[in-house]
């Protein structure tokens, strides 16, 4: 299929169904960018957001489904966009898997799980999608988390993960530029978990969050909206959306 002739900028967000990846698809639709959502399991929302979405602009969602995990996956994806789209303008490396891994326990399979997912993921969607973002100026976000610089107890390979994706937002800054933008986003407390933490510890967290409360995923969308349209003079940088809880001991 020849992709669709439209100046209409693009977007790929991974793990973009559900949560902040929705809520930042949505949001960068509605800047009118057309947008590859990325899902590995969340069919029925991915297919929801898909049909919500070219209800406002026809054709201007695609779906592609993938484990990231697998580099080959990954490097289809961005195939799948420029056979849709004919461009990227942006990566949006969203998708993450978080659990924990208390270190005396710790598998070799769940460090590379980690790792695979938070890390290797971005490295190379990133590569596969340069030639393409440097011919349209583009940019990327990395979502990390503030437990990069934090480290979470029992969630060491985790935060590795992250700290490695906070390091190659830097380091990814110098390779592409003067024609790629990259910058990352670290979230504090603005979903929890699906695996439900109790209410004592929701309320713990935000006990210690300076403005006492919990963030939603439009918080970080305007974020990403932000580095992308408003940001012309910033890369390489971490911008905390926490509330506050990353200035507290």
């Amino acid at each position: 299929m020849a992709p669709e002739s439209s100046n209409e900028p693009v977007a790929i967000v991974t793990g973009g169904a559900r949560r902040i990846g929705a809520a930042t698809a949505r949001a960068l639709h509605q800047m009118g960018m057309r947008i590859a959502v990325h899902y590995r399991e969340s069919s029925g929302a991915a297919h929801a957001l898909q049909t919500e979405l070219n209800e406002v602009r026809e054709n201007s969602v695609v779906l592609v489904r993938g484990d990231l995990g697998d580099v080959s996956q990954g490097r289809s994806l961005v195939r799948a966009t420029l056979t849709a789209f004919g461009r990227i303008d942006l990566l949006v490396n969203n998708a993450s898997t978080f659990y924990p891994t208390p270190f005396a326990r710790a598998t070799e399979k769940q460090w590379d799980e980690l790792l695979a997912i938070n890390l290797k993921a971005p490295f190379f969607l990133a590569q596969a999608a340069a030639p393409s973002l440097r011919e349209s100026a583009g940019t990327i976000v990395n979502i990390v988390d503030i437990y990069a610089e934090r480290p979470l107890i029992n969630y060491s390979a985790y935060c590795v993960a992250k700290g490695g994706l906070v390091t190659l937002t830097r380091a990814l800054a110098r390779e592409l530029a003067p024609a790629v933008r990259v910058n990352a986003i670290a979230p504090g407390a603005i979903i929890w978990p699906d695996d439900d933490i109790d209410d004592v510890a929701k309320q713990r967290i935000v006990s210690r969050t300076p403005l006492k409360r919990r963030g939603d995923g439009d918080d970080i969308a305007r974020a990403v909206v932000y580095l992308v349209r408003d940001s012309g003079f910033v890369t390489g940088q971490v911008i905390r959306v926490d509330g506050g809880r990353s200035v507290v001991p």
